[in-house]
């Protein structure tokens, strides 16, 4: 009878040892895992700029040119009287220097054509906002027409107006 109660004994030491061995196997996995995740957010964040990361490229300040304030007859509305006058302040917004410079270079042939256009609206068509807004981009296109046969157009890509007036 002895030996009955011992195997019982050595059941229940088994599964102690058993129980044991599982845990350590956990607590290494854990390890690892954790390790892992430290190594790898070690290495991302002080990972260096090699030559497949682009690096953002600081954004240039806008060029703006002031033109001086514009004054013109408007023309005359169908059936009306054309004693309609329009007073306009513009800014022009240009991508670098250069161009800032090439439009004050060629500022007759800029205003000429601002004037032409301008005294060829009439007051209800710039009245709204839409009419002014379409003014705007009729403005940037006229201006950026080639100042010479054959040359490069200017790139104003916006035009601002400081004063509107219409009387």
């Amino acid at each position: 009878m002895a030996k009955a109660p011992a195997k019982p004994e050595a059941a229940e030491e088994a599964p102690a040892g058993k129980s044991k061995k599982t845990l350590f196997i956990i607590i290494g996995i854990v390890l690892v895992l954790i390790a892992g995740g430290g190594g790898a957010a070690w290495y991302f964040m002080h990972q260096s700029g090699g030559p497949n990361t682009k690096q953002a490229e600081p954004e240039k300040p806008p060029v703006f040119v002031t033109l001086d304030n514009f004054t013109v007859n408007l023309s005359a509305e169908d059936g009306g009287d054309g004693d309609k006058y329009l007073q306009v302040a513009l800014t022009l917004q240009v991508p670098e220097e250069k161009d800032a410079e090439n439009i004050k270079s060629h500022m007759p042939q800029v205003r000429s054509r601002i004037l032409l256009l301008l005294s060829s609206k009439q007051a209800s068509e710039l009245l709204t906002s839409d009419g002014k807004s379409k003014l705007m981009k009729e403005i940037v296109s006229e201006i950026n027409k080639p100042f010479v046969p054959k040359g490069e157009s200017q790139k104003v890509s916006s035009v601002f107006f400081t004063s509107f007036v219409i009387q």
